[in-house]
């Protein structure tokens, strides 16, 4: 038995090839979406996009010939310096007669620097989760596409046995029996009571071949006619819609005094990330605030949240102030799924803690589905889950986080243990809200 396989494979690409390279350049690709996830927006991370690699990186290793020794034949054009059987002097030092193969290898690399591939959303979000340690279950769970919910749409005229509609077959062939006269079954029953009575009593010959006749047209007739059609199945027809859900925003306070370095601005936009990722697999559409802030808020684009750095004191609580006066404006807490996310170092204006405590306990949690505060750390400091020193904002926080459960508080020096703080913020969450309509 030969066995072909005619399936096509995605975009027309080799599956087979496509899954080789990628494992043999995992290094490399990964290092390339690390530097890529750096120049992307949040909303398009989760979507396919370009990868550059240099290509050293893809070099495979090839068996050549030593052109210093062995037999090797050429068949050169005519020239008036050699005859057919003359033997050439091999170059002194193995050299190639001159510099050509160097140059050309040469000019080779600086046409050759990289190459472009493009990764789909899955393999982009498996590498880019890679580095973070993450478990491969919980993996799958982010990078799966989320499932359709089937429903009734009306009928079709093929499907699977177990979908007929008894009810409707059974209308169109009563529908179409009336439309092509099929007689009736009673009707032939009562013409052959009278062809029998006939011919118990003195038939009348004319008469009873009438009968017969009419009798046999009936059932030519009738067999025509089926009783069901095959133009008559109907099947019930389903077909799959997106699973209703709400809409949501997401909130970024993150904190850009001079004490924030890039390296604590590069955790905080993972997290962000992370969030992003989040909500898109709950909720169809995600709207995104960013609310920087030093002793006064203000909210921005993308580019200016991560890029630009200010000068002056940090007042967290102005951060807070501008958060409540958008949800008031443009996020009613009855239509919006609320979330925030602040990242900061710590800091703050210790006169400033009251107004906080305040602002957080009466206008925004009690808005807000979750709100996790993430403080970033220099990437000498030890591994999650230690908070050796309490910083200003800390101390603030954390009574109101006791006593209220929307509101959660990790520490992060570390850009692997983003992740694993990630779901420690969010399990419990995650349970619920995949459980909501």
């Amino acid at each position: 038995m030969h066995i072909i396989d005619r399936r096509l494979n995605p975009g027309g690409k080799s599956l087979a090839n496509r899954q080789r390279f990628l494992r043999r350049v995992r290094d490399v690709a990964q290092r390339a979406v690390r530097e890529a996830a750096r120049d992307k927006d949040i909303k398009d991370l989760g979507k396919d996009g370009n990868v550059t690699v240099p290509v050293d990186g893809v070099r495979e290793p090839k068996f050549t010939r030593n052109p210093s020794t062995g037999v090797q034949d050429h068949i050169l054009p005519g020239n008036k310096t050699y005859i057919e059987g003359d033997l050439i002097e091999r170059p002194p030092g193995g050299g190639g007669g001159g510099g050509g193969s160097g140059e050309a290898g040469d000019g080779g690399a600086d046409g050759e620097d990289t190459f472009r591939f493009v990764l789909t959303r899955e393999e982009f979000l498996e590498l880019f989760l890679e580095d973070l340690e993450l478990p491969d279950l919980a993996k799958r769970r982010l990078a799966v596409v989320e499932t359709a919910t089937l429903r009734r749409a009306g009928y079709t005229v093929s499907g699977s046995p177990a979908n007929l509609a008894l009810g409707r077959t059974l209308r169109n062939s009563l529908s179409r029996r009336i439309a092509l006269k099929r007689p009736k079954a009673a009707e032939m029953e009562t013409l052959e009571e009278e062809i029998r009575a006939l011919e118990e009593s003195q038939p009348d010959a004319v008469i009873l071949d009438e009968l017969k006749a009419e009798l046999e047209r009936l059932r030519t007739r009738s067999q025509r006619i089926p009783y069901v059609d095959p133009i008559d199945l109907r099947y019930r027809r389903f077909e799959p819609y997106p699973r209703p859900v709400a809409q949501a925003v997401m909130f970024c306070l993150m904190d850009v005094s001079g004490s924030m370095t890039e390296h604590m601005k590069d955790l905080a936009k993972r997290f962000y990330i992370l969030l992003h990722i989040f909500l898109t697999r709950r909720y169809k559409h995600v709207e995104i605030v960013f609310i920087r802030h030093t002793d006064h808020a203000k909210e921005v684009d993308e580019e200016t949240f991560f890029g630009s750095r200010e000068t002056g004191g940090t007042l967290v609580s102005s951060a807070l102030v501008e958060m409540k006066r958008i949800i008031a404006e443009r996020y009613n807490p009855e239509d919006w799924n609320i979330y925030a996310a602040q990242a900061s170092d710590g800091d703050n204006v210790s006169s400033d803690g009251a107004t906080s405590q305040d602002l957080l306990r009466t206008a925004i949690l009690p808005a807000c589905q979750y709100f996790a505060y993430l403080e970033v750390g220099d990437e000498g400091g030890p591994r999650a889950g230690f908070v050796e020193h309490r910083t200003t904002l800390w101390r603030t926080y954390e009574p109101v986080s006791k006593t209220n459960s929307v509101l959660a508080m990790r520490k992060v020096n570390h850009r692997r243990d983003i992740y694993p703080v990630f779901r420690e913020l969010f399990a419990r969450k995650a349970g619920q809200e995949a459980a909501a309509p």
